[in-house]
């Protein structure tokens, strides 16, 4: 199969995966999502989306940093055309298709070949590839022109000509084997003596085995907790009925659909805090009367600020974040969700702009 058919065929098995840390890629494997231990970031919980799943938060139920992989549970309906993991030899030269979501583009494919296929590294093997991955590929399938997974692509030598790794398949079937057969959730594998352990079973993050400390499992006791403006930011948002871990798309911006309108905020290093809608595209007609109707508006507006940005209406609120307050902000982020929803559809419908486009990922 070429890359279009690939996708065709296999793209419902392929998964955005999000956290405070950073984004990344996974794919279904028969009931889990398989994906890279360093995407899921020590956290018991992620948040994950795909073609046929809204975003959502899911389950981390394996963690390995030792394959530098991890399962995650949800309840989703299995794909059509499901991955099934290759049991075939791989071979230099072989054709191989990476697909996952780079810097945010969703069900972003590259052909290439299989450099090397059996490279050590540290004590395991991967398969040296020279189709482009970058930061967001992480966690992806690796797979062969049958569509069969042979790897998940799991990191790149920096400041390289297109120098990816991936995790070999019989690794991942290993360690889907094991975790299956202890018919238990909530399992960290121990880098050092190698077996499977109940996060139950841990006392003060040592390993019960060996003694070893299991940072896995410090990190997933101590969770993710926000601190200082961006607490009291996402305690505004949760005082507005926003589902923070679902809004969170690092750990300084956030993303709230309201009606028509996708409002973004943003906490700048400058201590700048923006909550922007980028709401519609100016017309070729009617742009004196728009431009007379937002300038009349922002005479009228308290907290909020019409802007225009390459031909994109924008409405905003600014504030520096020694001076937000938890009313405040509150009173200024709840007129922002009403108000971008409300001149959205007043500027489309009366003075004829244009509604944005968004890739259909992003809906």
């Amino acid at each position: 199969m070429n890359i279009q058919a690939i996708l065709e065929s296999y793209a419902e098995n392929i998964i955005q995966i999000m956290t405070p840390y950073g984004n990344g890629t996974g794919f279904i494997v028969d009931d889990l999502i398989v994906t890279n231990s360093h995407v899921v970031a020590g956290l018991k919980e992620v948040v994950i989306s795909a073609k046929k799943i809204k975003r959502s938060i899911a389950k981390v139920v394996y963690d390995d940093a030792y394959f530098d992989l991890a399962f995650i549970s949800f309840d989703f309906k299995k794909p059509k055309n499901q991955f099934i993991l290759s049991t075939k030899s791989v071979q230099n030269g072989d054709t191989v298709v990476a697909i996952g979501h780079p810097y945010g583009l969703h069900y972003s494919a590259t052909e290439g070949i299989v450099s090397k296929a059996s490279r050590i590294y540290g004590e395991l093997e991967y398969i040296q590839i020279d189709a482009a991955i970058n930061p967001g590929n992480s966690g992806g399938p690796l797979l062969n022109t049958d569509g069969e997974v042979i790897g998940v692509n799991t990191f790149i030598i920096l400041n390289s000509n297109n120098l990816g790794f991936a995790l070999p398949y019989f690794y991942v079937d290993e360690a889907l084997k094991s975790y299956k057969n202890l018919n238990s959730e909530n399992i960290i594998k121990c880098s050092s003596c190698k077996n499977l352990i109940k996060e139950n079973s841990i006392k003060n993050y040592y390993c019960p085995e060996c003694g070893v400390k299991l940072e896995i499992a410090k990190l997933r006791a101590k969770g993710y907790k926000p601190t200082g403006s961006t607490k009291l930011l996402e305690e505004i948002l949760g005082s507005l009925d926003v589902n923070v871990t679902l809004a969170r798309r690092s750990q300084a911006s956030w993303r709230i659909e309201h009606g028509t309108a996708r409002i973004e905020i943003n906490y700048y290093d400058n201590g700048i805090i923006i909550g922007d809608s980028k709401l519609c595209v100016i017309p070729k007609e009617n742009i004196a009367q728009i431009y007379d109707f937002l300038l009349n508006e922002n005479d009228k507006l308290s907290y909020l600020r019409f802007s225009i940005n390459e031909n994109f209406v924008y409405l905003s609120y600014i504030i520096i974040d020694s001076s937000l307050t938890l009313k405040e902000g509150k009173t200024a982020i709840e007129r922002l969700f009403k108000k971008a929803n409300e001149y959205d559809d007043i500027l489309i419908n009366k003075f004829g702009a244009i509604k944005q486009k968004r890739d259909e990922e992003d809906e």
